[in-house]
């Protein structure tokens, strides 16, 4: 079973103790100052254990690409192409194998989910209005906030943001279901120049598409 890619977008974003601030400093300098961004990264989706087995994991890889105010793409390229791309208005959900199309309304369809921590927002004001905040400790080297939306009706449960130093570096992502995603970037550049078209989606010929 592929992991399809509407399960991270459906998904895909009060301070704590003083000795934690450094991962809302960090938050904050991020959504700042990182106007634009690209990075790679590895996604692992672990599913809840079920009549007392392991949860399955699944592996994948691509690149993420961003601009504020809410736009960027997130392109699979292993195990299967999938793409999750947002060009300011229209959320558009590739998958290569089915050659299936879904759009979705952007402004219905972000909210409280992890696109809107790390890519959509455009500062921490209009983040605390969709999640509450919360600093915690340091863990693998890096300064964590846990995000937690305060729509209860959605399917994330919870997100957590991992920085090294002002850089994104992780995202843990656990949903209502007790599925958890994480992902981790690697070779991040931060206010890349990104050409106008790079969040252009054109529907590949044949594809069917599903409107939302």
């Amino acid at each position: 079973m592929k992991t399809r890619p509407w399960l991270l977008a459906g998904l895909l974003l009060a301070c704590g103790a003083p000795a934690w601030a450094g991962g809302m400093e960090s938050l904050e300098a991020f959504v700042k100052s990182a106007k634009s961004g690209r990075a790679d990264f590895t996604q692992t989706v672990t599913a809840p254990p079920r009549d007392g087995q392991a949860g399955r994991v699944k592996t994948s890889s691509g690149t993420f690409e961003f601009q504020r105010p809410g736009r960027f793409k997130f392109d699979y390229k292993k195990p299967f192409a999938q793409s999750i791309v947002a060009d300011g208005k229209t959320l558009w959900l590739y998958d290569a194998d089915l050659n299936q199309v879904t759009q979705r309304a952007q402004a219905q369809a972000l909210g409280s989910t992890p696109a809107a921590l790390i890519a959509a927002a455009p500062d921490l004001r209009a983040l605390q209005a969709d999640f509450a905040l919360e600093a915690g400790p340091e863990r693998d080297g890096l300064q964590w906030v846990k995000a937690t939306p305060k729509n209860k009706d959605g399917q994330l449960q919870n997100v957590q943001v991992g920085f090294q130093g002002d850089a994104l570096a992780a995202l843990e992502i656990l949903d209502s279901f007790g599925q958890r995603s994480v992902l981790k970037f690697s070779k991040v550049e931060v206010n890349p120049a990104l050409p106008a078209a790079t969040f252009d989606f054109k529907v590949p010929t044949g594809a069917d598409v599903v409107k939302q």
